[in-house]
């Protein structure tokens, strides 16, 4: 179990025979974007300020299960980092926790016990921490994971021949060492543990279910940013494919409602549990 001490920013629930826990890397200020009327989002998001932003959480899952350790989505570097200085660059009022390496420690967990690496889409915030900074070198976190994304993430993605892109800097010198596998449709991670492609936020985007003992539980990824696009899963954001967004959207959410699934979302506020129900008027986003 987490210490007191981090309990702020770790967070466990049990799937079965699995044990899931929530790590949160901290929050940012991002605005929604959508292509409806502002007075018809700020009904849906009255958390929004006034310059129209909302705080996105940036949460990390580690999932263990069996002989298996698998972390999901291992957002950012460490708070202290190079890539953070310019991650605040970029994103508005970003905040930090202590990190993924301290909530690691605090479950008494060594970057090198895990076992599988999983990466849900090739956006920085989502993949950054899959290096880390010793003595001023980048070098590998997790020395002994295998790590996971979508093919159509990779092989199709034209940052990979721009060296100074964080994809090329951060995911290249894992594809070196021979730990980057590619992954299409379903790909069973581990018993137990899958990831089904679901594109839309980007071309290989990705979802991770978790089934033990009945249970059910569907991390998201960005399929879904906020609740507000489960409620309305038409609105998507500017630069995504909306066609293939929608269509992973309807299967994603009916497997998760009819299932009882626990589902977990990137940036939702920490910590992310909830459900997704179905009633006559479409899906609702219950937190738990």
């Amino acid at each position: 179990m987490p210490s007191a001490s981090s309990s702020d920013y770790v967070n466990q629930r049990r799937v079965g025979e699995a044990t899931l826990t929530v790590i949160s890397d901290g929050s940012l200020l991002f605005p929604p974007r959508f292509a409806v009327p502002e007075a018809e989002w700020r009904r849906a998001l009255p958390e929004a300020d006034a310059a129209g932003r909302l705080r996105f959480a940036l949460n990390v899952v580690l999932i263990q299960l069996g002989a298996a350790t698998i972390l999901v989505d291992p957002g950012c570097d460490d708070p202290a980092s190079r890539w953070q200085a310019t991650f605040a660059g970029y994103f508005e009022g970003v905040e930090r926790s202590p990190g993924l390496a301290a909530g690691l420690a605090s479950l008494g967990i060594a970057p090198a016990e895990i076992t599988h690496v999983l990466i849900t889409h090739a956006h920085g915030d989502h993949f950054g921490g899959v290096l880390v900074e010793r003595a001023g070198e980048l070098v590998v976190r997790f020395p002994h994971a295998r790590h996971l994304i979508g093919r159509a993430d990779w092989e199709d993605n034209p940052r990979r021949a721009e060296p100074a892109s964080e994809l090329a800097e951060r995911l290249g010198p894992i594809e070196r060492l021979g730990l980057l596998d590619l992954v299409d449709t379903a790909t069973e991670v581990v018993p137990g543990v899958a990831m089904l492609a679901a594109p839309g936020e980007s071309p290989g985007h990705c979802v991770v279910r978790v089934e033990s003992a009945g249970e059910r539980c569907y991390y998201l990824g960005d399929l879904a940013h906020h609740a507000a696009e489960v409620e309305q899963p038409e609105w998507v954001f500017p630069g995504r494919d909306q066609a293939a967004m929608l269509a992973s959207r309807a299967w994603v959410f009916a497997e998760a409602s009819a299932s009882g699934a626990l589902v977990i979302t990137a940036h939702e506020p920490f910590p992310p549990w909830g459900r997704i129900t179905r009633g006559n008027t479409g899906y609702r986003w219950a937190r738990e």
